[in-house]
């Protein structure tokens, strides 16, 4: 007969011992038994269970202090502690401390099977869920989301919560956060990752271009239009559509996007046949789309159609205790890309360094500041001087700005001369530029000026500059 599972009973009582292996071994569960806490951490060394049976009062390391060291070497140990003070006290302790469930002697068999039964259950549900995660790893570049913060822990049980579904998910946080990131592992935990995941970018397309890319047009729909195109709705048929930035789309924009949603259809530009389409939408933004709706530029029933389920990603810098993983996670990446063999043990003072950091720029801005320190490592070992000065001396680089801004009302004063407005006028020069040197594709001109997509399309709205001109 297949075995239900494995169960270890720790019982310092040698009837209770055999009582549970008698009860146990009848349901069809292998059942090996341990005396004290002691030897049941050793037995769960050797292999891992499906349940531990734990007694709370026992001699040596009692119930409570095995029930931590059984999590601390099985983080997803489903741990039933059993005792015979069920006192309200103990129960709560024991769920404090993580246990799955409490049961007091003496109990029934029932009771014991079905616990178990659910114990076991549980256990094979998180099973799942991390081959899932692993076979996730695979597919898709999980940088961004490494993480052992109960912030990012959070973020990744709404993942598996809400993939299976089809309803709308609006993702907010920082740039840099890694928001595509987690609509693509939404995507590829969904039955539709065997389908496109479509990823638009609303601010990096000039709005009067916006809805040909996503709905299509015929030919001769506009000027320019010399053959028919389809949009991406229709291209992510089956599939996902990750709408970026979803707070820059325009009025316009918004009300035909509210109805793909509300009806599932859309008519290209010069139809007038509409054509239903089976997507799913992954919509994110930096910006506070509620702030957006009191304001009038966002439509208020677009924005609860788009956040039936929202996902917040917290700052780097909320989560400090995830960038030791993040940093060892780039390392691991751009020693292959670059043939490197810097060590991904990190020494306590650059360690320091980097958890002291504010990383406006989130995961995105670590990234950057992995690779380079990757590349320029004198030797197998990243150093301080890898970092670059405003992480590696902060004090020094306030100090500068402190004597510049004194520099700049000095001039303000003797010249009359406003400092800051000539630094203005010279980054807007600087845009405009680049935008005139790469025809106004906001994307190259961002990596010309090497700064992401979202802070020069912000820039751009900040200055009031016309991307065309």
């Amino acid at each position: 007969m297949a075995r239900k599972g494995s169960v270890l009973v720790v019982d310092d009582e040698e009837i209770m011992r055999d009582v549970l292996e008698t009860l146990l071994s009848a349901e069809g569960y292998r059942v090996d038994l341990a005396k004290t806490g002691e030897e049941g951490l050793e037995a769960y060394g050797r292999r891992a269970y499906d349940v531990v049976l734990l007694d709370v009062s026992m001699p040596g390391m009692g119930g409570l202090r095995a029930l931590e060291e059984f999590l601390k070497m099985d983080q997803e140990a489903v741990v039933i502690m059993i005792t015979a003070y069920a006192t309200f006290d103990t129960a709560i302790a024991a769920w404090e401390k993580g246990a799955t469930n409490c049961i007091r002697k003496p109990f029934q068999n029932e009771q014991i099977a079905a616990t178990v039964a659910a114990g076991v259950k549980r256990r094979r549900k998180e099973e799942e869920r991390q081959t899932l995660r692993r076979a996730m790893s695979r597919m898709v570049d999980r940088g961004a989301m490494v993480g052992r913060s109960e912030n990012m822990q959070t973020v990744f049980r709404m993942v598996d919560q809400v993939a299976p579904a089809r309803s709308t998910v609006l993702i907010t946080g920082e740039s840099g956060t890694g928001k595509e990131l987690i609509a693509r592992a939404i995507h590829e935990q969904s039955p539709r990752a065997q389908k496109p995941f479509v990823t638009v970018n609303s601010s990096n397309i000039p709005s009067e271009l916006l809805e040909s890319e996503l709905f299509g047009h015929t030919r001769g729909a506009f000027t320019g239009a010399v053959a028919a195109k389809k949009g991406l709705f229709e291209v992510a048929d089956g599939g996902s559509i990750f709408l970026d930035e979803i707070g820059d789309i325009p009025p316009e924009t918004q009300a035909r996007l509210l109805r793909v949603i509300q009806e599932r259809e859309f008519t290209p530009l010069g139809d007038t046949n509409p054509r239903r389409v089976d997507v799913r939408i992954i919509a994110a933004t930096n910006v506070d789309l509620k702030e957006a709706v009191r304001q009038g530029t966002f439509r208020e029933d677009l924005y609860y159609r788009l956040s039936v389920v929202p996902i917040e990603l917290p700052p780097l810098r909320d989560r400090r205790e995830d960038i030791l993983p993040l940093a060892q996670h780039f390392i691991r990446k751009y020693n292959e890309e670059n043939a490197r063999q810097v060590s991904e043990h990190i020494a306590p003072e650059v360690l320091a360094l980097l958890e002291a950091y504010a990383w406006p720029g989130n995961v995105r801005e670590l990234e950057n500041a992995i690779e380079r320190a990757v590349v320029i490592a004198p030797g197998q070992e990243i150093t301080k001087e890898c970092l670059r000065p405003e992480i590696s001396n902060p004090e020094s680089v306030r100090a500068s700005m402190r004597d510049i801004s004194s520099a700049a009302t000095g001039i303000d004063i003797a010249r009359g001369v406003n400092f800051y407005d000539e630094v203005r006028r010279f980054e807007i020069d600087l845009i405009r530029r680049a935008l005139e040197q790469t025809g106004g594709h906001q994307s190259r001109a961002a990596r010309l000026l090497g700064m992401n997509a979202t802070t020069l399309n912000s820039k751009i709205k900040t200055y009031n500059i016309d991307p065309r001109q």
